[in-house]
């Protein structure tokens, strides 16, 4: 499969996963805590909110101007300096540039949220205990974590190898 057939068809599937849930969330969910359901006892949640800031409803709070500078141009901005990246850069390997796609995906996802409805729909939700909570996110944000996770394992098995 020709390279940049493959990048544009895993950042439109990590998008399109993203979207779908967030449409099937809006339409069959009740918003905030008295729509919680119970996936997995109280481990794992579903919880439909709208978050106006960033990860975690950080910068919520900020005047309009700042939310736009910050919360959509500031990362398109960014997103289209990753595509370029990874576009050009043929020499990534294959888990680098699937991490960079899933981050893209993600962020693009995030950033439609924020132009189409001024905010972005999360509902996944996650306490085992103490042990580990989150606050509660969704399948776009699962993607950028996954492909940080993915970038920091491929720079850690690069490096392996060039020392060897």
């Amino acid at each position: 499969m020709n390279r940049n057939v493959f990048i544009v068809l895993l950042i439109v599937f990590n998008i399109a996963i993203d979207q779908i849930s967030k449409v099937i969330v809006r339409t069959s969910m009740i918003e905030g805590a008295k729509g919680r359901i119970n996936v997995i006892k109280d481990y794992f949640q579903l919880i439909w909110v709208e978050n106006e800031g960033a990860f975690l409803g950080m910068g919520s709070d900020m005047s309009p101007t700042l939310k736009l500078i910050f919360l959509l141009i500031l990362p398109a901005l960014v997103l289209i300096y990753v595509i370029y990246y990874i576009v050009k850069t043929k020499e990534l390997d294959r888990l680098s540039l699937i991490a960079f796609c899933c981050i893209i995906g993600g962020g693009i996802a995030n950033v439609f949220d924020r132009i189409v409805y001024g905010k972005v729909t999360d509902f996944f939700f996650i306490d085992l205990g103490g042990i580990f909570k989150t606050g509660i996110f969704n399948v776009a944000d699962l993607s950028v974590t996954t492909g940080m996770i993915m970038l920091l394992f491929s720079g850690i098995f690069s490096k392996k190898k060039k020392e060897v």
